[in-house]
């Protein structure tokens, strides 16, 4: 077991619970289109770039899906951002790693100006020394550039020390493409198979596990 210094972290499904807030957003945004979607049928939104996620689920065209995006946005900005729940053990954890010198960054899909919201209104922000998200125009669209934009801040030696920490396989992917470490946790929206699968180098299925992986 490395003593990682770099901790990667996911936001949505990994620090916070967002399904009431993305899914409603995207129930706004379907609206648009007189499509009706379940709650249930919309968690898998959460984790890929949005934009990827209407075309693939709804067959929608990258303009039709650009579109949706912006609708989407319209009831997020103002309200689904805060339909958002922080997962027990979280701010502690962060505390704790804090308190043992390593460096925190967050490495969401989530645009930063709604990221550094999200950590705002947690009161989670201070423990975390740089932001990595997309932009609100569609760039830096990948996990795997998220992560790659947030490892360019670390030491040339920083990266066998850098650890990934997120829910879905695209957080392992990012990590992997990457060639650094991953830790797939399954409180979120992966299953324990999508992340081993991708290529998850642990798994922890509770914040306690995490912190024992991180803090060895």
């Amino acid at each position: 077991m490395k003593n990682y210094k770099y901790i990667l972290l996911d936001l949505d499904g990994t620090l916070t619970d967002p399904a009431d807030g993305i899914t409603n957003s995207i129930k706004y945004a379907l609206n648009k289109y007189k499509i009706a979607a379940k709650r249930e049928e919309l968690l898998k939104f959460i984790g890929p770039p949005l934009r990827d996620s209407f075309m693939k689920y709804y067959g929608f065209n990258r303009e039709k899906a650009e579109e949706a995006v912006a609708y989407y946005r319209e009831y997020f900005a103002l309200t689904g951002i805060y339909e958002n729940s922080i997962y027990p053990g979280v701010p502690e954890m962060l505390f704790r790693l804090k308190k043992s010198e390593k460096t925190l960054l967050l490495a969401t899909s989530k645009p930063t100006v709604y990221a550094n919201k999200v950590l705002e209104y947690f009161n989670i922000h201070e423990y975390f020394n740089m932001v990595s998200g997309s932009n609100l125009d569609g760039t830096m669209g990948t996990k795997s550039e998220v992560v790659e934009y947030a490892l360019s801040f670390l030491p040339d030696s920083g990266l066998e020390l850098a650890v990934m920490a997120g829910d879905r396989e695209y957080d392992i992917t990012g990590a992997v493409e990457n060639k650094i470490d991953s830790i797939g946790v399954t409180w979120g929206f992966g299953t324990v198979d999508e992340l081993v699968s991708a290529g998850a180098t642990y798994i922890a299925k509770t914040v306690k596990e995490l912190e024992d992986l991180l803090i060895p």
